[in-house]
């Protein structure tokens, strides 16, 4: 037997359940890995409790929880290619990794080799926010000299978008609450309240203009943008639903290049981004986790261990 995080029934935090499941075992065309670590983002819980969004994902009640995940791999099954017993991995498996084994099937599920030097919680917060990160900035075609303004930039995406842009060259603007602002200066970025009024306080700081932006969470940010004169195409959104205002461009981490988690490894390791781990969790406390992270406002990461 093994463990894993369960729900039988859509809902908050409270649904979850850490439940003695039967081991699964690697297949054909699977690895199996051992979770050392599980990355929590905020769609686990959007599809934990509203049935909608879980339908959109094809997830059915009962289910496992969370998508992030970083270990070692401990079982190779044949036709399974590209990972050998022993190997560090980190990766995406959809309502299944917050459990001690999780079963992937190579190469059309999410798994990468973990580089040495980077721990396995920091790896588990890099398929989702990381790649979306990558994702959002390609979209809007960042490039050195734009002034960008980043909604929701302290957040598990924001921090990511955050120091890429700043690696792009360009000047960073990012919506957050006050509590933050210290905590994104250290990144690069100037902060600037979020709500009523945004566009103006946006004008105060960019004078000459704004001339991309990136919303990463909602829909403020964009329309702020827009009513700042950014054309759309320079607008992204990871969270707007498929047809966001204006004709902005929605996007996600599944529209991050081939490249994108060895550009974000090798920043990491070359210092040139921190991932920051707002806190960790033992797997027993993973409603308590879940709840920190519904509270939005975290400063990083939530990880799980195991």
């Amino acid at each position: 037997m093994s463990r894993a995080v369960i729900y039988e029934t859509f809902g908050g935090p409270e649904v979850l359940e850490l439940r003695e499941v039967p081991e699964p075992h690697a297949g054909p065309g699977e690895v199996r890995v051992r979770v050392a670590a599980a990355g929590l983002n905020p769609m686990d819980l959007i599809i934990t409790s509203l049935p909608e969004a879980a339908e959109q994902f094809g997830v059915t009640v009962p289910s496992g929880f969370g998508y992030d995940f970083a270990g070692v791999v401990d079982e190779v099954s044949g036709g399974a290619t590209g990972f050998a017993v022993g190997d560090r991995v980190y990766g995406g498996a959809l309502n299944r990794a917050t459990a001690d084994f999780v079963v992937v099937k190579t190469p059309a599920e999410a798994l990468w080799h973990t580089p040495e030097g980077i721990s396995d919680e920091v790896a588990a917060t890099l398929p989702v926010a990381g790649l979306t990160a990558v994702a959002a900035l390609a979209a809007i075609d960042l490039r050195s000299g734009d002034t960008v303004l980043v909604g929701g930039a302290a957040g598990g995406v924001g921090v990511f978008a955050v120091q890429l842009a700043k690696l792009a060259g360009a000047r960073v603007i990012g919506t957050a609450s006050e509590g933050t602002f210290e905590f994104l200066r250290q990144f690069g970025a100037e902060p600037v309240a979020y709500g009523p009024g945004l566009a103006d306080r946006v004008r105060t700081l960019a004078p000459d203009g704004v001339t991309a932006a990136t919303d990463l969470f909602g829909t403020e940010t964009a329309e702020t943008a827009l009513a700042l004169g950014v054309p759309p195409e320079r607008i992204s959104t990871i969270a707007a639903g498929p047809t966001p205002p204006g004709g902005v461009r929605a996007t996600g981490g599944i529209d991050a290049g081939p490249d994108a988690p060895q550009r974000i490894t090798d920043a990491i390791l070359a210092g040139k981004i921190t991932v920051p781990i707002a806190a960790a969790f033992p797997i027993e406390q993973t409603r308590d986790a879940v709840t920190l992270q519904a509270g939005r406002h975290v400063h990083g990461k939530i990880v799980i261990t195991l």
